[in-house]
């Protein structure tokens, strides 16, 4: 028997029973599938790590429904509020102070001193939230350094029986992981280019936007390990169309001859939105034993496309 359920109203509330009995729930966001828990209790997230076969020093996302509720899990600052009236709901998470009385969080947290926070801007996520009465935890639906899910089928292929409950939303839009930003110091850094651009966080706030890679050894949020996204075929990227090579099958962008084409115009975002079901179908395909990859202009969300195929990339 499938555990895939078509959204509805009956199954919106068999999931967040599932939530609310310490259960994993996979579900849609605008970005990628989500595999979900109750932020608040410990053992349901250790499930997360466990089915995704993540290591637990790697901190989590917890997913929230309104901006009330992000003062329960942390310490917000008027710059914080301000980002979220203004990209909330959407694919922009936070890395703000931690409530530091809030000990049922260390897992989510991974013993770190701040907290991930987003509002997803996906009407199945935002209802499951408000019916489990909890924040979500939830990183990508798929197991840990393989390509991320952008259909349920997905979900399933990757994870299987370790899933409880995946509800059924079609495609995700944006498809490619939300932005994360820290906001615990005095310059906004982005810590995972994703959903929302560089450009469009600048033009907000009036000032430059810093970017970081992280420390891969030492995660402070999510995306930031060398080896991630990756398909099961060895992946070349940045390869012109007069450098691939004759055992590769070959992802494009704009226009040029290739087997699948991101984006035929140039579209930054369009390709962002096919990255990882393109990646699926790459990796599934049996006519080529390899992957290359065009290369991708850094504007718009091809910053994001480019963090995602390095890392995928990654021998």
């Amino acid at each position: 028997m499938s555990n895939i359920l078509e959204f509805n109203e009956q199954n919106l509330t068999i999931a967040a029973t599932t939530i609310k009995k310490g259960g994993l729930v996979a579900f849609p966001t605008e970005t990628v599938y989500g595999l979900g828990a109750d932020s608040y209790n410990a053992k349901a997230v250790a499930q997360i790590f466990a089915a995704k076969g993540r290591p637990t020093f790697n901190p989590l996302i917890s997913h929230i429904a309104e901006i009330d509720m992000l003062k329960e899990l942390a310490v917000p600052d008027a710059r914080a509020y301000a980002l979220a009236k203004e990209f909330w709901p959407g694919p922009l998470t936070f890395i703000l102070p931690r409530r530091t009385s809030n000990s049922a969080l260390d897992l989510v947290c991974a013993g770190l001193p701040n907290i991930s926070v987003r509002m997803p801007n996906h009407p199945i996520a935002l209802a499951l939230i408000k019916q489990s009465g909890t924040p979500i935890a939830a990183p990508s639906a798929n197991r840990s350094q393989t390509i991320s899910p952008t259909t349920a089928q997905h979900v399933a292929d990757s994870l299987g029986d370790n899933v409880d409950v995946i509800l059924d939303g079609g495609a995700c839009k944006v498809g490619v992981e939300s932005t994360i930003i820290d906001l615990t110091t005095k310059d906004v850094v982005i810590l995972r280019a994703g959903g929302l651009s560089k450009e469009n966080l600048e033009e907000f706030l009036g000032e430059k936007v810093l970017l970081s890679h992280g420390n891969p050894e030492l995660p402070t949020s999510p995306g930031q390990m060398l080896k991630h996204y990756a398909p099961k075929l060895s992946t070349r990227i940045n390869v012109a169309p007069t450098d691939r090579q004759s055992d590769e099958f070959y992802i494009g962008f704009g226009d040029m001859d290739c087997d699948l084409n991101l984006s035929p115009t140039g579209d930054t975002t369009e390709a962002a939105a096919n990255l990882f079901a393109y990646m699926h179908l790459a990796e599934t395909q049996t006519t080529y034993p390899k992957i290359a990859i065009a290369p991708i202009p850094n504007n718009g969300l091809g910053l994001a496309i480019n963090d995602r195929i390095r890392r995928a990339s990654y021998k």
